[in-house]
């Protein structure tokens, strides 16, 4: 099968959706199939033979974070041209409501198209004016497909109809035996954070604010920070020799997150919202890593609602310490869930999921039918252009 899939995000910019993307399109690759993948990119030299860069993205802040898109009347023509000698059997958009190439790509083709949504979010005057212009793209849409059940309320309060759900993937086997870092955890016991340092929602702040109680019981305890973003304001309240106990590896190359999760005596996902499902989680309990995490729904539903990891309350710094001291405290518990968390990961695993979506490719694809570029969405999309700028903003 033939098959064009769509990333919204900058390649270059690690990101759940543009990671979801890249597993699947190597899945797919693996299992036969021929993938290409459009996005935009800030350096084409730098990408897999199967990504086709729009070029460079701009920043936008976007359902709680600033994310980097392409729009624009270049971005069409690129995204036309490529639908247009792709002979695709399959379309395959995700986040088709962010302002960027995955609905450009829906107002530009016409024939079996799947659209994936990731996201969860609350109502704002952003995804009023989305959805409205949304519309004429998704009524093109032959199947769609939500990662959780918080995504596809997201699509079912904004956009109306309903998905099918299916999951994030994880590639078990990246994970399933990764060796610590040099150094780490050694005879220390430690902590790891992955994700956004300076980004509130991903709630490095709640963890900081934990720190110096999770010490006091445990003051051999080391904190392992990865991930792009500087969290220097967030860390200048740590006294100086709790900072002393911070290691901060700023972003790390895929091949490098195995080793970084598998380093960690916890790992602790404090992300305070926005969260649709929670990869993340998935890779460290893929690494063997016992994991807890903040008792967001699409968090609690990863974690199996307690049999596969632990949560804590929200926002709640003091709870947070109080559960990760405990796990400290408790070998027997982090082995238990070390093994629960393995055995949680595998039902993700990517030969699996991707099964699944080829399941939904099958069903819409019309044997001898093409994907085509469609002049009228091109037109539509032409007057939506004028209305949704990459100035757009969230609140």
């Amino acid at each position: 099968m033939r098959i064009g899939i769509v990333c919204p995000y900058s390649w270059d910019i690690p990101g759940g959706v543009s990671a979801h993307v890249a597993d699947l399109a190597e899945t797919l690759i693996r299992m036969g199939h021929y993938v290409s993948v459009l996005a935009p990119a800030e350096f084409d030299e730098l990408l897999p033979p199967y990504v086709v860069s729009t070029g460079k993205p701009r920043a936008v802040k976007y359902n709680g974070s600033v994310a980097r898109l392409s729009f624009g009347p270049i971005a069409a023509r690129k995204v036309s041209r490529w639908i247009e000698e792709g002979e695709f059997d399959v379309l395959h958009v995700h986040e088709p409501l962010a302002p960027s190439l995955s609905v450009l790509a829906c107002w530009a083709a016409k024939g079996p198209i799947v659209a994936t949504w990731h996201s969860s979010m609350d109502k704002s005057r952003m995804m009023l004016t989305l959805s409205k212009l949304a519309q004429t793209a998704m009524e093109k849409v032959s199947a769609r497909i939500a990662v959780s059940e918080a995504a596809r309320a997201t699509l079912i309060k904004h956009v109306g109809g309903d998905a099918v759900v299916i999951p994030n993937g994880v590639d078990v086997s990246a994970f399933n035996n990764a060796k610590p870092m040099f150094g780490w955890p050694g005879n220390n016991q430690s902590i790891v954070f992955l994700g956004r340092g300076d980004e509130p929602r991903k709630g490095l702040a709640v963890l900081v604010a934990a720190y110096p109680a999770i010490r006091q019981k445990h003051p051999n305890v080391r904190l392992l920070i990865a991930g792009p973003g500087e969290p220097a304001d967030v860390l200048k309240s740590l006294s100086r020799e709790d900072r002393a106990s911070v290691t901060v590896l700023g972003m790390v190359s895929p091949e490098d997150k195995a080793s970084v999760l598998a380093s960690g005596t916890i790992y602790v996902a404090p992300n305070t919202g926005g969260e649709s499902f929670g990869i993340v989680l998935l890779e460290a309990m893929a690494s063997g890593t016992p994991v807890i995490a903040s008792d967001l729904e699409a968090f609690k539903r990863v974690l199996g609602n307690g049999r596969s990891g632990m949560t804590f309350e929200n926002e709640n710094s003091s709870d947070l310490a109080n559960v990760v001291s405990g796990l400290l405290d408790d070998s027997h518990r982090r082995a238990e869930l070390s093994a629960q968390g393995r055995l949680r990961a595998a039902e993700f695993d990517w030969s699996v999921v991707a099964e699944r979506i080829v399941d939904v490719y099958e069903s819409i694809r019309v044997p001898g039918v093409k994907v085509e570029p469609d002049l009228t969405g091109q037109m539509i999309g032409r007057l939506g252009r004028g209305r949704i700028t990459p100035e757009a903003r969230s609140d």
